[in-house]
C-alpha cells in the first residue's frame, strides 16, 4: 500500500482507477488463483475502505504473494514489484483473446518519481516500465513477454508552476532511472520464481 496523500497524479492500468489523474493512493491486493468475482473494481473499492484509505486512488490485484515484493531505486525513482509468474507468455499471439477478466497472475508493478510528469510523459513511463520488465524477464531466462494480468502505475507529483517533466523514454533522464529501478526489481522477482 502507497499513502501518497494529495498533490500527486499516477497513471496506469489499475483495475480501479486506473488512467491518468489525481490519486491519494494505491493498493496492490492479494487474491486467491481462480479469484471468482467479476467485480474487481467494486472488491479493491471495498479492500480500500477496510483500510481507511480515503480520497481518488488506485487499486491492483494479483495472486502473487504480495508480501514477496522487490524493491528497487535508481537516483529518486523507486520501482516496487510483485511477480506472480505462474501464467505467462507472450503478449501477440495468434489465440483470441478471451472475454471476461483474465485470472490472475500477474506482474505489478509501481513506480514513484520525485518529479513531475506531463501527460506524455506519464504515458511514456508506462512504456518505459513495460519494456523493462520484458528485458528483466528475458534476462531470467525466461521465454515470455509476462502475464495476460501485468499492470503498471507510475507516481508522480502534480505539476506546479513550473513546466513537468516532458520524456520519460529510455533515453531520458528521469525515463532511464525509472528503466533501472523496473528492470532491478523484476529480475529479483523473476529470479526468485526460476
Amino acid at each position: 500500500m502507497w499513502r501518497l496523500g494529495p498533490g500527486w497524479r499516477v497513471c496506469g492500468s489499475a483495475v480501479l482507477g486506473g488512467g491518468i489523474g489525481p490519486r491519494d493512493w494505491i493498493l496492490n491486493a492479494q487474491v486467491p488463483g481462480g479469484y471468482p468475482r467479476l467485480d474487481p473494481d467494486r472488491h479493491l473499492a471495498e479492500i480500500a475502505a477496510a483500510e481507511h484509505l480515503t480520497g481518488p486512488g488506485a487499486g491492483l490485484m494479483t495472486a502473487a504473494d504480495v508480501t514477496a515484493y522487490t524493491v528497487a531505486a535508481d537516483e529518486g525513482v523507486t520501482a516496487t514489484a510483485t511477480c506472480g509468474l505462474g501464467v505467462r507468455g507472450w503478449a501477440a499471439t495468434p489465440a483470441e483473446g478471451a472475454e471476461g477478466p483474465p485470472p490472475p497472475g500477474t506482474i505489478n508493478i509501481v513506480v514513484t518519481l520525485p518529479v513531475p510528469l506531463s501527460d506524455a510523459a506519464l504515458v511514456n513511463a508506462v512504456a518505459t516500465a513495460t519494456e523493462a520488465k520484458v528485458q528483466a524477464l528475458l534476462d531470467a531466462g525466461l521465454d515470455c513477454s509476462g502475464t495476460p494480468t501485468d499492470a503498471v502505475c507510475i507516481a508522480a507529483p502534480s505539476p506546479g508552476p513550473d513546466p513537468a517533466e516532458p520524456f520519460a523514454g529510455p533515453r531520458s533522464r528521469w525515463g532511464a532511472r525509472l528503466a533501472r529501478a523496473v528492470h532491478a526489481a523484476v529480475l529479483e522477482g523473476a529470479m526468485r520464481q526460476s
